[in-house]
């Protein structure tokens, strides 16, 4: 959590680039984002000449002697952050436009280099030397201040807090799924130091980057006391697949800001036949986009034969199916629409995963879980690939309450239904016997099946109606005539007061 002096330098930096023209956040965070990057190669670079010089080994740096860009030779101590970041503003802004962004987007031929496939289609739009002066100042004093911070994971948190900045200036909001909804989603599955996790619309990486932090938190030792497991953890555990290319780009960053090394993040539309993935994934965590509906012609064709649609929502449920190992998990966000649609594609999918897989619970959140950018009711789909069925019985929660208003304004309330929902779903032998009268209950795979394979909370849950016994009319009528006496006799009063 980002507070106090930390925060001030971020909002300051923010107001930087606003004051020089550049208002599109996702413009200033792809920015910011070249920036610590840029720093952090510097940095990176140090840190593995330190360690190479202690254990005795040569360390060739990526700033050599001598580096060649495009046709010209340029001395590489001139691209480091902690050499030009003293020069004038205008000298600086010539060395960043014509030399350091040339530099890494050139750097992908550097097998040593994680972050650079990210950045060959990087754009320089800081617009004068004056800004670019002023932002640079602006991040060395909030690197000072990481420095300083006792929080291990202050840079993770930093760029989460730059994250937050696309949903509160109301624009591009759709990328930004709720983070407290998104650990929720993390806890119920659980993560182990051996999946293969995957989400296929990454957006800013949140899923991926919170079941970095589970693990982290929770099996610590295991993964970064074993060579083999902390191998996997840096470098294919975590994939994630966008189509849009800044997205990647802040997604990337998100990840290794929090402190994974090489994040599977490529650009790819997952529902073409550009997605060869199959059976590939342990656990997918996912809420992707409902864009409408797409061409026959731009999906893949094995999609189409589990689910003949052109609903994204639909095609996504597909895509998660065939993208999981048997035995894989998924936990992912649907409109309500997927629940109780009554097309033959909404019911072949739901029955594809309730017959063939094995369907383990429906959680349904309040329309104002995405406000103030969408009032849609959504639900969270938890399942298994089994190919071979094991749906005996659903359980449903009817969550109410998320800890914030369902207003535009999504104020902190003391309500809250996320403790209890983690809570139950990792005891539900204690809801066996719970009626569908209250907030979570089972229902049996047959009557589901009755049902048309309809998953809607509303078709199942009971209200339990409350006899309530009202007086008779004398008695009401009785206490009319009272009120009436009691106007009349205030009337006279105030009458008598008048004419005094």
């Amino acid at each position: 959590m980002i507070t106090g002096e930390l925060k001030n330098k971020i909002d300051s930096l923010w107001d930087i680039f606003a004051s020089g023209g550049l208002v599109n956040p996702l413009d200033v965070i792809e920015q910011i984002t070249y920036l610590m990057f840029i720093h952090d190669l510097d940095e990176t670079d140090n840190l593995r000449a330190k360690e190479s010089a202690m254990l005795g080994l040569p360390h060739k740096s990526i700033f050599a002697e001598v580096v060649e860009i495009g046709d010209r030779k340029i001395d590489g101590n001139q691209l480091k952050w902690t050499t030009f970041h003293d020069f004038p503003a205008g000298q600086m802004y010539s060395v960043m436009q014509e030399w350091v962004f040339p530099f890494i987007k050139n750097l992908h031929a550097d097998k040593d280099s994680a972050y650079s496939k990210y950045m060959d289609d990087a754009i320089f739009k800081i617009p004068t030397p004056l800004v670019l002066d002023k932002v640079i100042t602006s991040l060395d004093g909030i690197y000072e201040l990481m420095k300083k911070s006792n929080d291990a994971d202050v840079k993770g948190d930093v760029y989460e807090y730059l994250l937050n900045k696309i949903a509160q200036s109301g624009l591009n909001g759709q990328f930004r799924t709720p983070r407290h909804i998104i650990k929720m989603m993390v806890e119920l599955m659980q993560p182990k130091p051996d999946e293969v996790i995957c989400d296929p619309a990454c957006g800013t990486s949140g899923f991926l980057v919170a079941a970095g932090e589970y693990l982290r938190e929770n099996h610590k030792e295991e993964i970064f006391f074993n060579r083999q497991k902390k191998d996997h953890y840096m470098n294919s555990m975590f994939f994630g697949y966008d189509m849009d290319r800044t997205m990647l780009r802040i997604g990337a960053m998100n990840m290794m800001t929090h402190g994974i090394d090489s994040p599977f993040i490529e650009y790819r539309d997952s529902l073409s036949d550009q997605n060869a993935d199959r059976s590939k994934y342990s656990l997918i965590l996912a809420n992707p986009p409902f864009k409408g509906s797409l061409d026959y012609d731009i999906v893949s064709a094995d999609l189409l034969k589990m689910c003949k649609t052109k609903k994204t929502e639909l095609l996504f449920l597909a895509l998660f199916l065939r993208m999981l190992r048997v035995g894989g998990r998924c936990a992912c966000i649907v409109p309500d629409g997927v629940l109780f649609g009554s097309s033959t594609a909404h019911k072949a999918i739901r029955k594809e995963i309730i017959e063939n897989n094995r369907l383990e619970a429906v959680i349904s959140m309040p329309s104002g879980v995405f406000k103030p950018y969408a009032g849609v009711s959504t639900a969270i789909l938890i399942f298994t690939k089994t190919e071979h069925g094991g749906t005996d019985k659903v359980w449903f929660y009817d969550m109410k309450a998320d800890g914030f208003s369902l207003d535009d304004k999504r104020s902190p309330v003391a309500e809250n239904d996320i403790p209890d929902i983690i809570e139950r779903f990792h005891n539900l032998d204690k809801d066996a016997d719970r009626a569908k009268t209250e907030q979570s209950f089972f229902v049996d795979k047959q009557d589901i099946v009755n049902n048309d394979y309809d998953l809607s909370i509303n078709k199942y849950k009971e209200t339990e109606y409350v006899p309530v016994e009202y007086p008779s009319t004398t008695e009401i009528m009785t206490d009319l005539h009272e009120l009436e006496m009691e106007i009349t006799k205030g009337l006279s009063e105030l009458e008598e007061l008048i004419n005094e």
